[in-house]
């Protein structure tokens, strides 16, 4: 059993969560089993009364689907949102000639002033070298021109091909989203280590300490999660780490003030300021979230 959650620190930044409404889009990844529970609207009110009860002071909100009409409605979301949240992560298609034309278009757009980053769902492409194609590349370069930060959400299989772009655009800033879901089985997570460690030594990535409770087999407890955090600890190190909550997916296993305190107690071998860093300040710079 896991122990009960310490109280939730204030100021905490979370660095990811979503927003959506079935009823007026559809979310293909929303349809596999087990995510029932999902499948209804969740918005901007009832993440800021689950934000306001966990500590948390300012988000960034994630694109979902494969499409600009959502990232225009979510600047739109941001900009009306108080200050609450600071910045999105929008999308554009990375495979074509115009993604500049079209970030430039999303930045001249009502709240185009958060875009803060671009993301692909590149876990959910057959091919784990989607990464190496050539117009995606050209669509990252474009990402990194426009001085956007590049959220990379991809399987553990995908990690060498994230590297090799990484690599390939020193100039630009990348964050790996969930920290490519760690596999939790042994050899899985032997994989995983080398490939977290390979795209770490980088120097231009981040990483989020996001979407790991929904990975917990039933009955597992967290500590299973704390070999994930060590390693993660030791390649990126907690100026590299940042907080997020991956709210609502992450209702699947805990309401969103737990999924904050448990983060935390993870987190209780960091010196204060280490933690702070986690829970707030290194999502801040990355983002630039004023």
């Amino acid at each position: 059993m896991t122990a009960p959650a310490p109280s939730a620190p204030r100021g905490v930044v979370d660095a990811h969560h979503h927003l959506w409404d079935p009823a007026r889009r559809r979310y293909p990844w929303m349809e596999r089993p087990g995510l029932a529970a999902l499948r209804r609207p969740f918005g901007l009110a009832e993440l800021r009364r689950a934000a306001d009860a966990a500590g948390v002071t300012a988000t960034v909100l994630v694109q979902t689907v494969a499409d600009a009409a959502e990232t225009r409605e979510f600047l739109r979301a941001a900009a009306g949102s108080d200050g609450l949240v600071a910045g999105v992560v929008g999308w554009v298609d990375l495979r074509s000639p115009a993604a500049g034309d079209d970030l430039a278009a999303l930045r001249s757009a009502p709240g185009g002033e958060l875009l803060r980053g671009v993301r692909h769902q590149v876990e959910d492409e057959p091919d784990p070298d989607w990464l190496r194609r050539a117009d995606v590349r050209r669509g990252a370069a474009a990402v990194a021109a426009a001085g956007l930060v590049h959220d990379l959400l991809v399987r553990p299989d995908q990690l060498p091909a994230a590297t090799a772009l990484v690599r390939e655009l020193p100039g630009a800033v990348f964050v790996l989203d969930h920290a490519a879901k760690p596999p939790l089985d042994p050899a899985g997570f032997a994989r995983w280590r080398r490939g977290t460690a390979d795209l770490a030594r980088c120097g231009d990535v981040s990483c989020k300490l996001s979407g790991l409770f929904t990975l917990l087999p039933p009955g597992g407890g967290d500590e299973l999660l704390e070999p994930v955090v060590d390693h993660l600890l030791e390649v990126f190190g907690p100026h590299r780490l940042l907080f997020g909550t991956d709210w609502p997916v992450s209702t699947l296993a805990a309401e969103h003030g737990e999924v904050v305190g448990r983060t935390a107690a993870l987190l209780r071998g960091l010196s204060p300021g280490e933690r702070a860093a986690v829970l707030g300040g290194t999502a801040g710079a990355v983002y630039d979230l004023r």
